[in-house]
């Protein structure tokens, strides 16, 4: 393995001509537009517009149906909006939680909404399906769309919201007045961005210490909670976008927590959250300084022979980049890896890829080179873009019209606010490698200035997908069985992103679907993946205890601390 210290470059042949150099007006441009590249978005509108204007039967289908939304909404209105769900020209997704009051049914809002709705319906029409167009185009045209209504929504304004009319009107208009001091309390950052969750002792709570450090990483040991442990000791590899404690929530949705309570030691890489001055690390050294390092001093430190791996997002992507080099250099020291809805494919990466583009990695890249990082802010509204109506346009109501901000803030909620910096050489290696040229999938990956390839992990993996992830769709993370040479045992949970993830025993209204499928098995497809797969009622959590305790040995005593730095959670994830 190469020094620790020693700063990497990326593969010199994937980095434009003009990477390294100084853009400074070009910079400004990025920094007025948040990183956002103009030309990404004029090209893709005058794609569409072109091949709209080129396609006369799409224009005919759309101004029928413009004519047919045009005379159902006049008929309902003039009959007095009827509150009749048979009556109703168009019906909200279920998903779409915004009309959903009763007073939304009264006239003359109801008037606005069945509206607002057939105009949603019109526009996705005229940006779907558009004969020539690129098919990413095609989708991205849609959620810019999509995205410009959702901002014009009725349900935004005072004036055409029912619910903040009546609010209004029984509080004497206090719920607005309170509403805009809270909008100027957050604009001035006062509030702590956790609430009044505290990390160390409502979150990130599990006992444990820090074993070792570098410049990017802290290694949490956590205490044993049986008298007997296997003696394969678990390494977690969290994603560096947020701090690590997603998995170590509040005691009772820990998964750090459970695994310990079912016999396993376990490991927890926790980020460094960088700042300016870290802008040249790149892939190299978060893989170097991150699991190597990691796996190297638990072996050490333990005698383990085995060691069992997981990574959750990004985690797991740099999780299967390292595995795929010790396969590649004969080290056999993992006993297994799991893929927590982390990609190794980024093909069809869902709609975190729809703006990820030559033109649009270039600019933001400009917004680096001039910070030496991409801010938590800038990284965090793209996330909430994919989920206006939910993350951000609801949450704007509540706070701000309703005055109905007295709901405290929960763990999740204290995780998803306490988010980190992104070196820029690390980030503009990671959007080319895996999002623009899909490297790793493709075998053109390189550790060591050797590329590696997923096909010669041949430890069992255990992949989890979730139902309704919008950053790694359960597709695209499905992907890993077409990619290793391994026994892939892959779980599809309900729930979201992170929802899905935690899903402690005893979760409400959890499912999940799971089916082992060998290296010599055919292959099989999403579709005919689910219809093999056996459905179970509950938590995942088990289910992959127990395929680690297979693959385990018999228990032994747990492994001492090996020169304990100082008490979980440690330095980093203090930083800010």
């Amino acid at each position: 393995m190469k020094d620790l210290n020693t700063t990497h470059n990326a593969d010199k042949s994937l980095i434009p001509a003009n990477k390294g150099a100084e853009r400074p007006m070009r910079q400004r441009l990025a920094s007025v537009t948040g990183g956002s590249s103009p030309a990404s978005l004029m090209t893709m509108w005058t794609d569409w517009s072109l091949h709209l204007a080129m396609a006369p039967d799409k224009q005919v289908a759309l101004a029928q149906t413009a004519a047919e939304h045009w005379f159902t909404w006049v008929n309902y209105v003039s009959q007095g909006c009827p509150d009749d769900p048979d009556m109703l020209p168009i019906t909200a997704p279920k998903t779409d939680r915004r009309f959903r009051d009763e007073s939304w049914a009264q006239p003359p809002f109801a008037a606005l909404a069945q509206g607002f709705l057939l105009a949603e319906d019109f526009w996705d029409q005229a940006t779907t399906d558009v004969p020539g167009l690129s098919p990413a185009h095609d989708r991205t045209m849609t959620f810019v769309m999509r995205q410009l209504l959702d901002s014009a929504a009725p349900s935004n304004f005072v004036a055409t919201n029912p619910e903040v009319l009546a609010r209004t009107a029984a509080m004497g208009g206090v719920n607005l007045q309170h509403g805009f001091a809270r909008w100027l309390r957050d604009q001035q950052d006062q509030d702590h961005k956790t609430g009044n969750a505290q990390v160390g002792s409502d979150v990130a709570a599990t006992p444990g210490e820090v074993v070792f450090r570098n410049h990017l990483i802290e290694l949490i040991q956590y205490a044993p909670t049986t008298d007997k442990v296997h003696p394969e000791p678990i390494l977690i590899v969290p994603a560096w976008i947020m701090k690590y404690y997603i998995l170590d929530l509040s005691p009772a949705n820990s998964l750090v927590r459970y695994l310990t309570e079912n016999g396993f030691t376990v490991f927890m890489i926790s980020w460094r959250n960088p700042d300016a001055g870290d802008a040249a690390l790149g892939m190299q050294d978060y893989l170097d300084q991150g699991p190597r390092a990691a796996i190297d001093h638990i072996s050490a430190s333990t005698g383990a022979q085995k060691i069992h791996t997981a990574g959750y997002c990004l985690g797991g992507t740099l999780l299967s980049i390292a595995a795929a080099a010790m396969a590649r250099d004969g080290d056999d020291r993992l006993a297994s890896m799991t893929l927590l809805a982390a990609q190794t494919d980024f093909s069809e990466p869902g709609e975190l890829g729809l703006f990820i583009n030559e033109s649009q990695v270039s600019f933001l890249e400009d917004v680096m080179q001039a910070q030496g990082y991409l801010d938590a802010e800038q990284m965090m509204s793209a996330f909430q873009m994919m989920r206006s109506n939910d993350l951000i346009w609801s949450q704007m109501i509540r706070k701000y019209l309703l005055d109905d901000d007295d709901v405290p803030m929960n763990d999740l909620m204290a995780w998803n606010a306490d988010s980190t910096r992104m070196p820029s050489q690390m980030h503009g290696e990671y959007l080319r490698h895996m999002f623009l040229n899909n490297d790793l999938a493709a075998g053109r990956y390189s550790v060591d200035d050797h590329t590696v390839s997923l096909r010669d992990i041949r430890v069992p993996v255990f992949g989890v997908g979730t139902e309704t992830d919008h950053i790694a769709p359960w597709k695209s993370v499905f992907k890993i069985h077409n990619l290793s040479h391994a026994d892939v045992t892959f779980a599809l949970t309900n729930g979201g992103h992170n929802a899905g993830i935690l899903s402690e025993p005893g979760h409400k209204r959890r499912h999940f679907h799971m089916h082992t499928t060998r290296d010599a098995d055919k292959a099989l497809g999403p579709e005919d993946w689910i219809t093999a797969a056996t459905p179970q009622d509950g938590s995942w959590w088990p289910a992959w205890a127990t395929w680690l305790a297979d693959l385990s040995g018999a228990p032994v005593t747990p492994p001492k601390f090996a020169k304990p730095l100082t008490p979980a959670p440690g330095t980093y994830v203090m930083m800010e």
